[in-house]
């Protein structure tokens, strides 16, 4: 009987995580009760000196002689974002809407200056417009813990993700489906028609690529599982179709272990495999990249070191500015350049020992090497980005982020960065020193 009652229990500890979850839309309050909405104001100061020759090619200085290019960027800007999130009507299948509208001001830059940092948008001469806004909905479906949202709408997904690391935040327009039915498996879909990048206005533009300069697809669509069977573990997996130019798969999973009340190991590991696929709009590629993240936590110390590798000719490339969930991706270089090797040595300190709740300072440093793009498809969108064989390069990352802690301003941010990255001829990044200053102020609010 003891034997009977253990393979039973073992059986029940297995099968608990794929329980199905209660219903989410049983306990809906209505349309207007389940309401809430948020109002995130957001000041950032971006300053980028370029070294060595290299200079801000973007913005005006794109239409002057190399030689009479600015080596200097700067933009100042005031980012003002408002969202709403209804609840959903009662019944079987719940009703609701989600909506945004963004406001981004110029504080100050110039067509010299302006482009590099994507805070403000340009006009067709290169110049940063003095506004601009934008906004958007999305009508969404529940129905028990599934829900359909089509329109414009932020979505996160290793293959496919609105960044917000900029002044505003990116939007997709399409149809994305997120399914909770079980306790511990996540199901999502998507099929999207267009991405607007963070400092753009219109939504008329397709997809924002990263590298490749060749013709865009005209869709975008993924399916992918997230399955987290406890608080230490969570296994992600992903499959994507850029339309006529690659298929991309994601393997991803984080792991963390308590080695006791003080301190803590944790790893992070991400893989995608990307081929080019139907026109190959942007030309040969078959990329493998990797990479892994361990983080070793004593009280209020993080120690972190990662390695992560890309195998293929061409560099690892993604739609939408976030799509990247590579450890070695940092502030000014993703270090993604063909058959790049990269380490990355990272230390965080948490003041709350002494007396600073909410302070936190961060050091990194990543150096890459390997770098070989002599075989990149010269017909391809990669050729102009002129990697060379032998390429190397190197970034080291300072940060001071504060988060107060209470008082009417709780849970306003301040952060101030100083970057470093230089490198060779034969990659492709610029030998950059940045400091950048941001400020956010969040209202929140439930109707």
């Amino acid at each position: 009987m003891s034997r009977v009652r253990s393979r039973s229990a073992i059986l029940i500890a297995l099968a608990s995580p794929l329980a199905v979850a209660e219903s989410a839309q049983e306990q809906s309050r209505g349309f207007i009760e389940d309401s809430t909405w948020n109002v995130l104001n957001r000041t950032v100061y971006d300053n980028r000196e370029y070294r060595h020759g290299a200079s801000n090619s973007s913005a005006r200085n794109a239409y002057k002689p190399r030689s009479e290019r600015s080596g200097y960027a700067e933009e100042w800007a005031y980012g003002l974002m408002g969202t709403l999130q209804s609840g959903f009507t009662q019944g079987l299948i719940g009703v609701g809407v989600d909506a945004h509208a963004y406001l981004g001001l110029k504080l100050d830059s110039g067509g010299g200056r302006a482009g590099k940092a994507r805070l403000l948008a340009l006009d067709n001469d290169g110049y940063p417009k003095d506004n601009y806004s934008r906004g958007g909905a999305a009508v969404k479906l529940r129905m028990s813990n599934t829900v359909v949202s089509y329109g414009e709408q932020r979505v996160k997904t290793p293959v496919f993700s609105s960044s917000d690391s900029r002044l505003l935040p990116e939007t997709a327009t399409g149809v994305f489906l997120a399914s909770n039915e079980f306790n511990a498996l996540k199901m999502v879909g998507g099929h999207f028609t267009e991405s607007t990048d963070r400092n753009a206005s219109s939504h008329n533009q397709g997809f924002v690529v990263n590298y490749s300069n060749g013709p865009k697809g005209d869709a975008f669509d993924l399916a992918g599982l997230v399955y987290t069977p406890s608080k230490n573990l969570s296994a992600s997996l992903y499959s994507s179709r850029y339309q006529d130019t690659w298929n991309q798969q994601y393997l991803g999973a984080i792991f963390s272990q308590a080695i006791d009340e003080n301190s803590s190991l944790a790893f992070n590991f991400n893989l995608y495999r990307t081929t080019d696929e139907g026109k190959a709009l942007s030309g040969n590629i078959d990329n493998t990249t990797w990479s892994l993240l361990s983080t070793y936590a004593l009280g209020p110390h993080s120690f972190s070191l990662g390695y992560q590798k890309v195998h293929g000719d061409t560099p690892f490339d993604y739609v939408t500015r976030g799509a990247i969930f590579l450890s070695n991706s940092v502030q000014m270089s993703d270090f993604n350049a063909p058959n790049e090797q990269s380490w990355q040595a990272r230390y965080d300190l948490a003041m709350t020992p002494w007396g600073m709740p909410g302070l936190v300072f961060s050091a990194a440093y990543v150096r890459g090497s390997q770098i070989d793009g002599s075989h990149v498809d010269p017909r391809g969108g990669y050729a102009y980005l002129g990697y060379g064989k032998g390429g190397k390069h190197w970034e080291r990352d300072l940060e001071a982020r504060y988060v107060i802690q209470s008082g009417a301003a709780k849970g306003t941010i301040l952060s101030l960065q100083h970057n470093v990255h230089r490198g060779n001829v034969a990659q492709a990044e610029l030998d950059t020193d940045q400091i950048r200053l941001a400020v956010e102020y969040p209202l929140t609010g439930r109707f």
